[in-house]
C-alpha cells in the first residue's frame, strides 16, 4: 500500500523549501531507510552558488535529480523557475509522496520517474541537463559507478552537485568549482572540463 504525505505521521520529520515561489512549503520526509534530506543551510548554499554561476537565470535550465528522496533538492530548483526537473527515485513510497507533493504545488516543470539511478542514466537517449543532483545513499559506492556515465547527459556547461560521506574527489577530467562541509556531509559542484572544449 502506498504512503501518503498529506498529514505528518507521529514522529515524522518535515523540512521546508528555502527559496523561490514555493518558499516555506513544508515537505514531509518519507520514512525510507537511509534517506537524508539535504539540510536547509546546505540547500541555501547550493542555490547561492547556482545564482552566481547562472546569474539567477533558471527558466532555460534542465535539472536531473537522480536520488530524489524527499524531493527537497529538485523542488528547490523548480521553486526557482527551472524549465524542467526530472526526478528519479526507486522507493515506491517516496515516489508516491513526490507525486502528491508535485500535484499539491502545481509544479508542472517536475517529472517523476520510478526506478534506479544507474538504469535511468544508461537508458537516457539524447537528453541533456544543465545540472545533475547527486545525493546517493552513503557507503554504497554510488559515485564511483556514476561519474563515468554523467558526461553523456550533461550540456557543455553542465554542472554536477554531489553530496558524499567523504571529501569530494572527482575523477580526471572533472573540475571541482565549489565545495564545503556541513557536519559529516561533504558537498560541492563539479564540471566536466572536456565538454567545454
Amino acid at each position: 500500500m502506498k504512503s501518503s504525505p498529506k498529514a505528518a505521521a507521529p514522529g515524522s520529520r518535515t523540512i521546508r523549501i528555502v527559496g523561490g515561489q514555493f518558499r516555506r512549503t513544508p515537505i514531509v520526509v518519507p520514512d525510507v531507510s537511509g534517506l537524508r534530506p539535504t539540510p536547509d543551510r546546505v540547500r541555501e548554499t547550493l542555490f547561492n552558488w547556482l545564482n552566481h554561476l547562472w546569474a539567477s537565470e533558471y527558466a532555460d535550465k534542465r535539472v536531473l535529480d537522480l536520488f530524489a528522496g524527499s524531493g527537497a533538492l529538485g523542488i528547490e530548483a523548480a521553486s526557482r523557475g527551472a524549465g524542467l526537473v526530472q526526478m528519479v527515485e526507486r522507493d515506491r513510497g517516496a515516489v508516491s509522496a513526490l507525486r502528491t507533493l508535485r500535484d499539491k504545488l502545481g509544479a508542472d516543470a517536475v517529472r517523476i520517474h520510478s526506478g534506479d539511478a544507474l538504469q535511468a542514466l544508461e537508458r537516457m537517449d539524447a537528453s541533456r541537463y544543465d545540472l545533475v543532483l547527486l545525493d546517493p545513499p552513503f557507503n554504497q559506492g554510488w559515485l564511483e559507478r556514476l561519474w563515468p556515465l554523467l558526461p553523456a547527459v550533461l550540456t557543455p556547461d553542465g554542472l554536477v552537485y554531489v553530496e558524499s560521506e567523504a571529501p569530494l574527489a572527482p575523477p580526471e577530467g572533472w573540475t571541482l568549482l565549489r565545495q564545503d562541509k556541513a557536519g559529516a556531509v561533504h558537498y560541492g559542484i563539479a564540471q566536466f572540463a572536456a565538454l567545454r572544449n
